[in-house]
């Protein structure tokens, strides 16, 4: 959280006056602001569909609430620090409508949601100066997760994910008495064949998990390299839920009900595990601070 000796005292006293050109600065701001809504518009109304209709970004719901927040619990931070505007800020609202030319006519829509950030960013390094964008660079990070992957990159990591998983459970499952016999993404058990289709490929968790790891270390954990730590954990964590996600189906297709196993169970477990992994973060959370506060004392 922000803390008040962070600020100049002459910038938060009663009766403190502001310099005329940030208050020119900040006018401008706002109305370039709307004029980039304005522009942004529909491309903005096609993002929000795809988190109703891509279960897989449906997190994006958590970002404009977090980035809201962000922006509020750091203004007196970021007004102090626009100071100095800058015109090679130019060079980066310049690559961002080019970047949104590129998306609009080559219908590329992850071109055209990129080009916002980058956007954003020259703005803000034009009106505020560069230390202002460099203490907005998180904020720009975070809106940068709200962004569907473009499909042959999601095609590229869901693969891979889906055999991973594969492989892991047919390790797992001979374990617990079941044979197996695996081919591909195919796995067939006695009682009957198991495919780890591209919604099992544990990206939905995998990227909610992200989200929700960089979310909690912002309000939970002051020190930023823990907050990376935690952010990069989430990864295995949510492979390793997912592949324990297909051993438990699994189990209950051989030793329960098949039926139920792929109906009932498949769609309980996910939100099972999605719930185990936040355990997990939280105990690799809560053993980070455990072995520095004895770094600390020895």
């Amino acid at each position: 959280m922000v803390k008040e000796a962070e600020i100049p005292i002459a910038n938060i006293r009663r009766g403190s006056s502001v310099p005329k050109c940030q208050v020119h600065t900040w006018v401008m701001g706002v109305l370039i602001l709307a004029l980039v809504f304005s522009l942004y518009l529909d491309i903005g109304i096609k993002l929000v569909s795809d988190w109703f209709e891509l279960p897989d970004f449906s997190h994006g719901f958590l970002i404009p609430f977090f980035v809201a927040f962000l922006v509020w619990d750091q203004r007196r931070i970021l007004f102090a620090e626009a100071t100095s505007p800058s015109w090679w800020g130019l060079t980066l609202v310049a690559a961002g409508v080019v970047t949104l030319l590129t998306g609009v006519f080559g219908a590329d829509l992850f071109l055209s949601r990129i080009s916002f950030i980058l956007l954003c960013a020259g703005l803000i390094w034009t009106l505020a100066g560069r230390r202002a964008l460099g203490k907005t660079k998180f904020i720009l990070f975070v809106l940068l997760l709200a962004i569907p992957l473009p499909t042959l990159l999601f095609n590229q990591i869901t693969f891979p994910l889906q055999l991973f998983a594969s492989r892991l459970a047919s390790a797992a499952l001979p374990l617990a008495g079941v044979p197996v016999l695996r081919d591909g993404n195919v796995i067939q058990l006695p009682a009957m064949q198991l495919e780890v289709a591209e919604a099992c490929s544990g990206i939905r968790s995998l990227l909610s998990l992200f989200t929700v790891a960089v979310i909690y270390g912002y309000f939970l954990e002051p020190t930023r390299w823990r907050r990376l730590a935690l952010a990069l954990a989430a990864v295995p964590i949510a492979v390793a839920a997912n592949a324990l996600r297909i051993v438990g189906t699994g189990l209950c297709v051989q030793y329960w009900n098949p039926d139920k196993a792929i109906g009932f169970f498949h769609e309980f477990s996910g939100w099972l595990m999605f719930v185990i992994s936040l355990c997990c973060l939280f105990f690799i959370h809560s053993a980070m601070r455990l072995i520095a506060r004895k770094a600390v004392s020895v």
